[in-house]
């Protein structure tokens, strides 16, 4: 791949985000998000905050729950009432490190 991606570059690269999304958002709404951090360093949250910085780029204003509105297809309320459950203290401690090394505090 070249530094400038090629119209169908793009359009393959937005093809496999649509499939991620599903998978994660349709397929796959057992996966907690803090496991998905805590083992990837990246969840459904980091996902939508990249959308958002990605239309911040183009000029387009969108707040942190536009955004995840947009990329969970549902509110952030309706998503945790629907698919979230509680997490361990042993997911949280563990989520504290994967937080700080891959958002730290001032992307949270």
């Amino acid at each position: 791949m070249t530094d400038t991606p090629t119209q169908t570059e793009i359009e393959l690269q937005a093809a496999a985000f649509r499939r991620l999304q599903q998978h994660l958002m349709q397929d796959r709404t057992d996966v907690q998000n803090i496991d998905m951090m805590n083992l990837t360093g990246f969840c459904r949250n980091c996902l939508s905050r990249w959308y958002q910085e990605a239309a911040a780029e183009r000029g387009i204003e969108m707040d942190k729950m536009e955004a995840r509105e947009l990329f969970y297809g549902m509110s952030m309320d309706a998503w945790k009432a629907n698919y979230q459950t509680d997490a361990s203290g042993a997911q949280q401690e563990a989520f504290k490190t994967a937080f700080a090394e891959n958002v730290g505090t001032d992307k949270g």
